[in-house]
């Protein structure tokens, strides 16, 4: 008898055992992503920097695909239904639309809350000004691959057009991976190009990643070099492999020049940076959306002890250095600084509060604060940097304090002002 309820009861058990480790499975999922949705919601990190997925919660029947196939772990599952949860982390993959089993996700740029100024480009990334191009993260596509496809494509367009009276064919703006992969196409159909890039390296955006940071790519036909075989690599070998391509292929690209202006002139444009004037009959845009870091507007700023950006906190070791900036950029430079020994780092910010940032961030600064690592001193404006001192306005007070070196983290002026003055049509995307 008892047999017989074992034989037919059996198969149930077989099938209702895995079913409830399923479900408890998923449950335990979706209060995981839940819990990293809300914290970002806390911290106001809700506002994705590029493309990004919407899902369809209609269609959606919450398989999981888009969030494994997601390298920035920006999707999750929660009650069932895919969600952004981690908006800031997504950085336009696309990887997750033709994941998704029932084509429950689209891309798009922008939200209903932020819009997105998306250049418009033809087929051959011409902008309605006829001579300039855009290609890469300012058009809106941040990825690799696409970047350097924009790039050469773009340049294959510009080099079947008759050559002018310019002195040059083709000036490149920017040296990230749109820049560089122009370049070499450029050197490779013979073109008179040269290729200026405001920073002091090759990498473009991903040269202001973390260290360590995974950089997804796929494998990358260059010209002159070949197919480069990477797909998961961190920030240093990427930049070991652009360094490589650089000393292989010798482009023609100066280092630490900035594009200050570009002037219409008969047969192409006058393009004036802060170390020469250029006459070209094409431009390529190839610079990123974060834009010129934005400066602080103080007396001595011009120092070269004044950066806009952390590159190893090592060089800091045993000196007095002051942060500017209120977002994660700062807290995370001030914090990394502050771990080298016999630093003593001020971090000012003119607002009341740290808004906007990561809740670990925030707990790690208090730690600090309260270890005394750094001293922190909000409502603060930078007025002064001399030599070895700066001077920080505090209601009607100046602050003094001993300085060695100041690293700004205010964020970046996009380029779309500079887009419209010369008539180059954008649009503003409200997530299409």
């Amino acid at each position: 008898m008892i047999s017989d309820l074992i034989y037919y009861l059996l198969p149930a058990l077989l099938v209702l055992v895995p079913a409830a480790f399923h479900l408890l499975t998923q449950k335990k999922v979706s209060e995981t992503h839940h819990a990293v949705l809300k914290e970002n919601q806390e911290a106001g990190l809700t506002e994705p920097p590029s493309l990004h997925p919407v899902v369809d919660l209609s269609i959606c029947m919450g398989s999981g695909a888009c969030v494994r196939a997601c390298p920035e772990h920006a999707l999750g599952v929660i009650k069932g239904k895919g969600v952004l949860i981690n908006p800031t982390h997504c950085i336009g993959h696309g990887a997750c639309a033709p994941a998704c089993p029932v084509g429950a996700i689209k891309l798009v740029f922008g939200t209903a809350k932020r819009g997105m100024d998306i250049p418009e480009v033809d087929p051959d990334f011409q902008t309605n000004i006829p001579g300039i191009f855009i290609a890469g993260e300012l058009g809106g596509m941040g990825l690799i691959r696409n970047a350097i496809r924009q790039g050469v494509h773009a340049v294959k367009s510009i080099a079947s057009q008759p050559r002018g009276n310019a002195e040059f064919d083709l000036v490149i703006i920017g040296a990230g991976p749109a820049g560089l992969a122009a370049s070499l196409a450029a050197k490779e159909a013979g073109l008179k190009y040269v290729t200026v890039e405001q920073e002091d390296s090759l990498g473009g955006t991903t040269y202001h990643y973390p260290r360590n940071k995974l950089v997804m790519t796929a494998p990358m036909n260059l010209p002159l070099v070949g197919e480069i075989k990477v797909r998961e690599v961190s920030k240093e070998e990427l930049m070991e492999i652009w360094q490589g391509i650089l000393n292989k292929a010798t482009p023609n690209i100066h280092f630490s020049e900035r594009m200050e202006e570009i002037t219409p002139v008969d047969g192409g444009f006058t393009i004036r940076t802060n170390k020469a004037s250029y006459s070209t009959a094409s431009v390529l845009l190839a610079i990123g959306r974060r834009g010129t870091p934005r400066k602080l507007g103080a007396k001595g700023e011009e120092q070269p002890k004044v950066v806009y950006r952390l590159i190893e906190a090592d060089q800091y070791r045993g000196k007095h250095v002051v942060v500017v900036g209120g977002g994660d950029s700062a807290l995370e430079a001030a914090l990394d600084i502050a771990n080298e020994p016999g630093t003593h780092v001020t971090l000012s910010y003119r607002g009341k509060a740290f808004d906007r940032v990561k809740p670990k961030n925030r707990t790690r600064l208090a730690e600090a604060i309260a270890d005394n690592r750094i001293e922190q001193v909000l409502e603060t404006t930078v007025k002064e940097i001399t030599a070895d001192k700066i001077f920080l306005k505090f209601g009607d007070e100046i602050l003094e304090r001993k300085n060695d070196a100041v690293i700004v983290c205010a964020g970046g002026e996009l380029p779309t002002p500079m887009l419209k003055k010369m008539g180059v049509q954008v649009n503003t995307r409200y997530g299409d």
